[in-house]
């Protein structure tokens, strides 16, 4: 199981600032450790939060324990980032206690402590923060830390899409796909993946757009289909690409054009998505066609792939 911050700590980490900054009421004298961090002066950063943790301000840790984990103008020190966030913790500044949680649950700084690190989401998630929400919603459809309750990780899921947590919003709709924790429900299941799609999530722009294409639980409707399905192959998805391919192959959803067609399922294919009817397609033009597509292949690979 992958706990998310989205890529290790750093959509939560990123969001620290943000989230300290808009607590603060307006007019308020603006803080110099969040100011000098903001200008990228991490050492002055540090030096600030201390003195500001030395009169109890729980914030101030939070950063601090950003600052030893990511590393930033100092040597990353997972043991010192849990030291401070377990002090922000205790002082009740959520983003501490979620920041810890993630240390624990990854097993960084300390030995891996999933069942605390799941009270710590859960204290999180209580007061409403959205990634904890997600992560306690993980540990309970895996269901070894905590026995599997899916009513309630689709609960949670539930509190995270609303907040805008793109994977919360993908995962509640395959959760209504499958009618599992909840009423299968396929109208309820293609608003949360068009959410997610429309976040620029390529493997809900990849559902989204076959449900388009099925007219399953939205109207049927092949062009928007295929622009979905289009967005997710830009992205590299090796399943949209193929896709993708047989829509310009058979003219669904967009105009019949075999190189582009080919380009797709070239680029597919490479990635271990076959087609049999598509390697006929490819045998059947012309070898300038054929070239063509595959110059086509390798532009798009080598602008995409780094």
């Amino acid at each position: 199981m992958t706990y998310r911050s989205a890529a290790t700590l750093k959509y939560m980490l990123a969001a620290m600032v943000l989230a300290a900054a808009a607590g603060s009421p307006a007019g308020a004298v603006s803080d110099p450790a969040f100011d000098a961090f903001q200008r990228g002066h991490y050492l002055t950063a540090l030096k600030e939060a201390e003195k500001a943790a030395s009169r109890g301000e729980a914030s101030a840790y939070t950063l601090m324990g950003r600052i030893y984990s990511e590393g930033l103008g100092v040597a990353r020190d997972y043991r010192k980032a849990t030291q401070a966030y377990e002090k922000g913790a205790k002082l009740g500044d959520v983003e501490a206690e979620f920041a810890l949680g993630m240390l624990l649950a990854e097993g960084r700084g300390q030995k891996k402590d999933l069942k605390r690190a799941a009270d710590l989401f859960e204290k999180a998630a209580n007061a409403g923060h959205s990634n904890a929400q997600y992560n306690l919603a993980l540990i309970y459809i895996e269901g070894k830390t905590r026995g599997q309750d899916l009513k309630r990780a689709a609960s949670l899921l539930r509190g995270a899409a609303e907040k805008g947590h793109v994977h919360a919003q993908y995962d509640l709709a395959n959760l209504y796909s499958l009618g599992r924790g909840v009423a299968r429900n396929d109208a309820v299941a293609a608003k949360w993946t068009e959410r997610a799609a429309d976040a620029g999530l390529a493997d809900a722009e990849l559902e989204y757009g076959i449900m388009l294409l099925n007219g399953r639980g939205v109207t049927k409707d092949a062009a928007r289909g295929a622009h979905y399905l289009l967005s997710a192959a830009s992205k590299g998805n090796p399943v949209a690409q193929n896709r993708l391919a047989n829509l310009y192959a058979r003219g669904i959803g967009v105009k019949i054009d075999a190189g582009e067609a080919i380009k797709w399922h070239l680029l597919a294919r490479e990635a271990g998505v076959s087609d049999f009817n598509l390697d006929l397609l490819l045998g059947s033009v012309s070898e300038p066609e054929r070239e063509k597509a595959q110059r086509a292949a390798a532009k798009w690979r080598a602008n995409n792939i780094q």
